[in-house]
């Protein structure tokens, strides 16, 4: 199959970040050697493409099974779903660090962080105007009793760090959260069954997240640092089809965080109507920026306040 020369010179064919020969047999075509040199897209046949994007649009109805019975209470209907910018930023708005902090997730998600901590980064979140407070569930309640009446909305996270909970389980947290006064839910990859090729399993377990979650956003974190090329574009292009509004790099508690040339492949494969979130790593003005000029649009970081005022963390997430 030909590559397409796309917009501002880009060469990664689109087609080939639809998803890949997903729920039924959960496999996909091995790309040839030759493709795996950087910077070189993942190939398969024609006819491995032209079965692709027969199922592409058929991904988020028909081949998402119902909600586990039992496990969470009876729904109230999707409802009207909160819209969350996801388009690129222009760098050229940017001019000092101050203007970063509509883009940033104000972030706390230490186990040990106690009560203290947590109103801290909540009012840290008010004071500099922060996009959201990122904390783990149990911990959300407090932080919305907090940001109430500010333009800061607070996020918990599911499934968090490893991803590897039921479905179930993680569909229950994020609406439980919501009920606590989450306002986004950011869960994580089931990177087993992704790595295991098991596309169904890893479609399904974002499916019932966002649909437990609505009418609020949900960002997929996919974990890059332990990722393969093609299981960044797959997991990208799994998350889009299954609903998510961001794809998120990191956790932040694994072996590496975000990089520019990471959130550059994630903005190639959604577009622009999915966001993508760089997190973990980014500690000052300068990184933030050079996420920002990758393709990010969210910045998750707990160095939100040096971002802001011109200084260097030394936090480790």
């Amino acid at each position: 199959m030909k590559r397409r020369q796309s917009r501002g010179g880009r060469s990664i064919t689109r087609r080939l970040y639809r998803l890949p020969l997903l729920c039924g047999t959960g496999r996909m075509p091995q790309a040839p050697r030759s493709s795996a040199s950087r910077g070189a897209p993942i190939c398969a046949t024609s006819a491995a493409m032209a079965e692709a994007d027969d199922i592409a649009p058929r991904a988020g109805k028909e081949d998402v099974p119902p909600a586990p019975s039992g496990a969470l209470p009876e729904s109230e209907g999707p409802g009207p779903s909160v819209k969350v910018s996801t388009a690129r930023v222009s760098p050229g708005t940017l001019r000092t660090g101050a203007d970063l902090a509509p883009y940033i997730d104000h972030t706390l998600l230490k186990p040990e962080a106690s009560r203290d901590d947590l109103l801290k980064v909540a009012e840290e979140a008010r004071k500099h105007g922060f996009a959201t407070v990122c904390v783990n569930s149990a911990n959300v309640a407090l932080v919305a009793r907090v940001l109430a009446g500010s333009k800061t909305v607070p996020i918990a996270v599911v499934g968090f760090p490893l991803g590897a909970a039921l479905s179930s389980a993680k569909a229950f947290e994020a609406r439980e959260a919501i009920r606590a006064g989450a306002r986004e839910i950011d869960m994580v990859i089931n990177l087993g069954a992704l790595k295991s090729r098991d596309y169904a399993l890893v479609h399904q377990d974002i499916a019932h997240v966002v649909e437990a979650s609505r009418p609020y956003p949900v960002k997929v974190i996919l974990e890059t640092s332990q990722l393969t090329r093609e299981e960044k574009i797959i997991g990208c292009s799994l998350a889009k089809a299954a609903g998510a509004a961001f794809v998120k790099t990191s956790t932040g508690f694994s072996s590496g965080g975000a990089t520019a040339e990471d959130v550059a492949l994630m903005r190639e494969v959604v577009g622009d109507d999915v966001g993508v979130k760089a997190s973990g790593g980014v500690r000052s003005a300068e990184d933030a920026m050079k996420m920002i000029q990758a393709g990010a649009n969210r910045l998750g970081a707990s160095a939100s306040v040096a971002i802001v005022t011109g200084q260097t963390s030394t936090a480790k997430y």
